[in-house]
């Protein structure tokens, strides 16, 4: 059996047919005597005071922004420049890994070379033409002649490695392999390019001998 309630109780009042809604009064005002200048004053004051509060507290929150940004902004250059400088100073590293070893080799052939060119030079200058008899000038010639022969075969062999006794300016890599230097290293090079290379560094040899076989048997065939 339904319970009897009252129609009134569920009534709102304020949504009445004629009904007038009043505003709401300040909780100072609310039954009590209009408020003293005093009080009013007071009460601008403590609304100047937490607006200025409110206001330091965003200016505070301004400045740990800023300062948050500054550290995103330097945390990125850091990683930025620390991929960077990784990648290129990893790659600089090698390149001069590669770079010091060819000149490393470069310098103990110009060392083996320079010594080579020495032990020439002096022979040449020992050669003394005018000490020659005639009954030594042949055996004295022989021996000029094939003097001049090896230096000779030192001074081309020496061109084919070291490019800089041909006048061409120097590089990192290696001399007998630069690229564009035109010169081949010997591993690359066939088996008629060797045969010609060989000929080339011992037909002087050749000459010589020949030379020296034909002085001799002048020599005998004159006694």
């Amino acid at each position: 059996m339904a319970a009897n309630h009252d129609a009134t109780e569920f009534v709102d009042d304020d949504f009445q047919p004629g009904h007038k809604v009043t505003p709401k009064q300040p909780a100072w005002a609310a039954g009590a005597p209009a408020p003293s200048r005093e009080e009013v004053d007071a009460r601008v004051s403590e609304a100047q005071q937490k607006l200025a509060e409110l206001k330091r507290a965003q200016e505070e929150l301004e400045r740990e922004r800023a300062a948050l940004e500054e550290t995103r902004r330097r945390q990125m250059e850091f990683q930025t420049g620390r991929q960077e400088l990784l990648q290129n100073l990893t790659r600089g590293v090698g390149l001069l890994e590669e770079a010091e070893f060819a000149a490393r080799r470069d310098a103990e052939l110009m060392a083996k070379t320079l010594e080579d060119f020495n032990a020439a030079l002096l022979k040449l200058q020992a050669i003394n033409e005018e000490g020659w008899t005639k009954d030594n000038f042949n055996i004295e010639l022989t021996r000029a002649l094939t003097t001049i022969e090896n230096a000779r075969m030192e001074w081309n062999s020496a061109r084919l490695k070291l490019p800089v006794l041909a006048g061409e300016s120097r590089t990192a890599t290696t001399p007998a392999t630069a690229p564009g230097s035109g010169t081949k290293p010997l591993t690359e090079l066939g088996f008629g390019e060797l045969c010609r290379l060989g000929l080339a560094l011992t037909w002087p040899l050749l000459a010589v001998g020949l030379l020296a076989l034909g002085v001799f048997v002048f020599i005998l065939l004159r006694h």
